[in-house]
């Protein structure tokens, strides 16, 4: 019998697929809307956000819950954030620019939103590049600290999110309060756990 944590795992890979699964099967039948790079580009950057902020929930579902095996999805969800990340960039690339590079500089120098999102998509590379055991062992303390930066790309996800529709911020509004509630946490178990030392 698989461990509770194996199928969890199993169940989550399976549906973090389905957005891609379903893109691709509009992308073959032509159901991508009348603008199919702006369809696209919603929904990669919803799947960022959401595999995202789910990975950051994991260590506050792992202290809530006491179930330390938790921790083994954080990875895989992180690495599907950054896939839909590049997705998300591809659309851009694509869609946007048609492959002109002088084009994409100008973007990214020139307006504010995409300027964050290129950070962003910076900072998920270089967790991504860095999430496996040789570079843990290569990094030793520094990769902690590197790892931090997923707060700063959460940050940036949604500064990014905000910017880009400007009018109704309804859905990057809710996506600031998840932000606050996951950050706010963190900041409530490090105070809490700094007050025995000054008792």
């Amino acid at each position: 019998m698989p461990k509770p944590i194996t199928l969890l795992k199993a169940a989550t890979f399976v549906a973090a697929l389905i957005p891609f699964g379903r893109l691709v099967y509009g992308f073959y039948t032509n159901d991508l809307t009348a603008n199919p790079g702006d369809y696209i580009t919603d929904q990669t950057g919803t799947w960022i956000l959401g595999t995202l902020f789910a990975s950051l929930s994991i260590t506050p579902l792992r202290k809530l819950t006491g179930w330390n095996e938790l921790i083994k999805m954080r990875r895989m969800l992180g690495l599907f954030a950054f896939f839909y990340a590049v997705l998300h960039m591809l659309t851009w690339v694509v869609f946007v620019h048609y492959f002109e590079v002088s084009f994409m500089v100008e973007d990214v120098f020139k307006r504010p939103f995409i300027t964050v999102g290129m950070t962003v998509f910076v900072i998920l590379f270089a967790l991504a590049l860095t999430s496996n055991r040789f570079s843990l062992r290569k990094l030793g303390r520094r990769w902690q600290s590197l790892h931090r930066l997923v707060y700063v790309a959460a940050i940036g996800g949604v500064i990014h999110f905000w910017w880009l529709v400007k009018a109704d911020i309804t859905l990057p509004r809710r996506w600031a309060v998840a932000l606050a509630v996951l950050l706010g946490l963190r900041v409530w178990w490090a105070w809490r756990k700094r007050q025995p030392l000054r008792s």
